[in-house]
């Protein structure tokens, strides 16, 4: 290993926990020992700290066995003459530095609370992000599970000028990475150059500005370790698992650009700890074997027109983009993006005008592969800020193609729309909303595009289950109206379909193995009344994916011999979990949180939780980051169940399953839930509804408890009570 890199990492070691220790002096002079601290809403204290060293750092004094902790791991600055190899000891420089960040992190938002925004976006006067929460981590680490995000760049510095910071962001963006920044160079940050040179940034758009200063990189090691808490199950403290874990399954690395300080060589060699690598921009010395690293451990002097590629041939990603023909940047990162009013060059839907999306089968005379019209006026036809009606109709036709694979196929349009740089999309069916930026116009983006790359990446991710497709795209309003219609009728036909089957009448359920690339012991079953817990997937979208896919993580898994139909367990879902679990599980139960429940991931867009003071059950979603009645807020439940793990008490669930008729039956159901947040209540309010005038209790949404009741068991039940919750007169759940 290179003496340079070794004595600069130690000696910027010193200088970092220098600086915590300092600063963690001054805290317990102005607030004391027993001052809380920590990450705003998480479960995870300070991650880096918490996962390695399995110390949780609530309050100002429990630092200090941290700080000593860095102090023991410190080697001795390195010698003029000195035989011995550097590795080891200047990995453990780099490890203490990251406690040491923390520490000075944690203890900035104690004395500046507002110093970081909190949220996802920045704000009109505060670009840094700070600390994800773990709302936001279990939000995107849906992405890391899929593959549509493999990894994160953690760039420190800024590049030369505005425009080569621009260039290597939109390259990351289209690796489909995320960009994680902080620090600075000769007075320039690359965050700050990517607003100069245009680009939104935020979690959205994967170009995550942590902070200003060198410490802030301890954000992208936090991220790291909590990747591994929540999706892995790895435990507090089992640092080579947590370490193992990252070099792994989350593909990262560190991108320095400009002058390397003493500090920054200190955050690589903590990167190094993980299997990141260190690609530079400036001729620095290298650390080329193979060790810790899958390859090499520091490259430098790459130009700044090679860097991304290099860093992705160094850190071993494999990165599959297909070529898109739209005039724009094209891939997941740009999903997220935003084109707000006084941006946009045409605005369609959102109540502004009609509009509809349509995926219909015709038979293979009546589509033309690749062709694509224009009913009525393009973009280029309307003046700036205009408005125009739009039907998106795409017409498929297969030997292999079936009605059920419609929608899959609609489905796909909401993201592959947003795929594009500058255009925005939301909603489905009936109810969609498009923008173009004026930015898009001017690189010649038309709706022409739209069908373009619907065509292309339809293509070649469904092109096993049809032949050929064409798209119409109509902005006459007549002709609009007329296919919304058409289209209504098709929708309801399929609601019906699927609202219509029930878990009897089918001898086959889907398994879901997405999630096993974090958490391997997670198996996920799919039934026409139980969706997936990430709310991704239903047994129709499983079933399509199958036959789709056919070695993907959706397989049929035959039900076979019923074991407990109130419960839900069956011999052939047993036998399929035990292998897919590897031994770890060998049954668990459809329907039940009590008993046996299935596992859980860190995917789950719900946990659910037994509240026995009042007989019921209440569920939380991950948006919400209040206090529950289970005496955890959705972070801590998600920590303490996530992983893989079936958890007597506790199951992970979709928000959409609260409202199937098999929701935790076996326990009573519906008629158990007696506290969810209201943000919750008013987003499920209309199927929630139905499902309760089905059950012959109309009035059971009105009696179930939020936060504006209480939030702890006690406040809740005389509500309970007076308005005579079910729960209360059923027999005891944990009877």
């Amino acid at each position: 290993m290179s003496k340079i890199i070794a004595s600069a990492a130690i000696r910027g070691a010193y200088k970092i926990i220098d600086r915590a220790e300092k600063k963690w002096q001054e805290a317990m002079e102005q607030w004391g020992a027993n001052e809380p601290v920590g990450f705003p809403n998480t479960a995870y204290y300070l991650p880096v700290i918490y996962g390695v060293l399995g110390i949780a750092v609530e309050k100002l004094g429990d630092m200090e066995q941290v700080l000593k902790r860095c102090r023991s791991l410190l080697p001795p600055p390195v010698r003029e003459q000195c035989p011995l190899p550097y590795l080891a000891p200047a990995l453990d420089a780099g490890m203490a530095t990251f406690f040491a960040d923390e520490i000075i992190e944690a203890i900035r938002y104690l004395e500046e609370p507002n110093f970081y925004t909190k949220q996802e976006d920045p704000t009109d006067d505060n670009i840094w992000l700070g600390a994800a929460d773990d709302v936001i981590l279990r939000k995107r680490g849906i992405e890391f599970v899929d593959g549509t995000a493999p990894g994160f760049a953690a760039v420190l510095g800024a590049a030369p000028n505005p425009e080569i910071a621009k260039n290597i962001a939109q390259e990351l963006q289209q690796k489909n990475l995320y960009v994680f920044m902080c620090a600075e160079h000769n007075g320039k940050r690359f965050s700050e150059q990517l607003i100069e040179a245009g680009l939104q940034i935020g979690w959205p758009v994967r170009l995550v500005s942590f902070g200003p200063d060198i410490t802030a990189a301890v954000f992208a090691a936090g991220f790291a370790i909590r990747v591994s808490f929540s999706f892995g199950g790895v435990k507090p403290g089992d640092f080579r698992r947590h370490l193992i874990y990252n070099k792994d399954r989350t593909f990262a690395f560190a991108m320095p650009l400009g002058y390397v300080t003493d500090e920054w060589y200190a955050q690589a060699l903590g990167c190094v700890n993980f299997g990141f690598p260190t690609i530079a921009d400036t001729p620095i010395p290298e650390i080329l074997p193979t060790g810790v690293c899958t390859y090499e451990h520091v490259v430098s002097n790459v130009p700044h027109d090679r860097i991304v590629a290099k860093a992705i041939e160094v850190r071993g990603l494999k990165v599959s983009v297909a070529e898109v023909p739209v005039p724009v940047a094209f891939g997941p990162a740009f999903e997220g993006e935003r084109i707000r009013k006084g941006e946009w060059y045409l605005e369609c839907g959102g109540g502004r005008t009609p509009m509809v999306e349509w995926t219909t089968s015709k038979r293979m005379d009546e589509v033309e592969d690749g062709k694509i019209e224009i009913i009525g006026p393009e973009i280029t036809d309307v003046p700036d800020e205009s408005h125009l009606p739009l039907a998106i109709v795409i017409e498929v036709a297969g030997r292999e193609m079936q009605e059920d694979y419609e929608p899959i196929l609609e489905r796909q349009i909401h993201h592959l729309i947003n795929y594009a740089q500058g255009v925005w999309h939301q909603g489905q069916r009936d109810i969609a909303w498009l923008r173009i930026s004026k930015q898009a116009k001017e690189k010649g983006f038309k709706l022409h595009h739209i069908g373009a790359l619907l065509h292309a990446r339809l293509h070649q991710d469904f092109g096993r289950i049809f032949d050929k497709m064409q798209v119409k795209l109509y902005t006459e309003e007549d002709k609009v109206r007329e296919i919304i219609e058409k289209a209504k009728a098709i929708y309801a036909v399929r609601d019906a379909r699927i609202e219509g089957m029930i878990d009897e009448e089918t001898d086959i359920y889907y398994s879901c193995t997405l999630c096993q690339s974090f958490a391997p012991s997670h198996v996920c079953m799919v039934s026409p009344e139980r969706t997936g817990l990430c709310g991704s997937y239903n047994w129709m979208d499983c079933k399509a994916a199958y036959e789709i896919n056919p070695t993907g993580p959706n397989q049929p898994v035959p039900k076979g011999e019923t074991i407990d139909a109130k419960l839900g367990q069956w011999k052939g879902i047993n036998e399929f979990v035990f292998t897919a679990s590897r031994g770890k599980l060998d049954h668990y139960n459809f329907y039940s949180i009590v008993y046996d429940p299935m596992t859980t991931c860190g995917c789950c867009e719900c946990i659910a939780a037994v509240l026995p003071l009042c007989n019921g059950i209440m569920t939380v979603n991950r948006e919400y980051n209040g206090m529950t009645p289970s005496g955890m807020k959705f972070t801590t439940l998600a920590g303490t169940i996530g992983g893989g793990l079936s958890t007597p008490g506790f199951v992970g669930h979709g928000k959409y399953n609260i409202c199937q008729r098999k929701f935790l039956i076996g326990d009573g159901g519906l008629l158990r839930v007696v506290w969810m947040p209201k943000m919750l209540k008013e987003e499920i309010a209309e199927r929630l509804k139905a499902r309760c005038e089905e059950m012959g209790v109309p009035n059971l949404l009105e009696m179930i408890a939020d936060e504006t009741i209480g939030v702890t068991e006690e406040e809740i039940l005389p509500f309970l009570e007076e308005k005579g919750h079910p729960a209360l007169t059923m027999e005891p759940i944990l009877g």
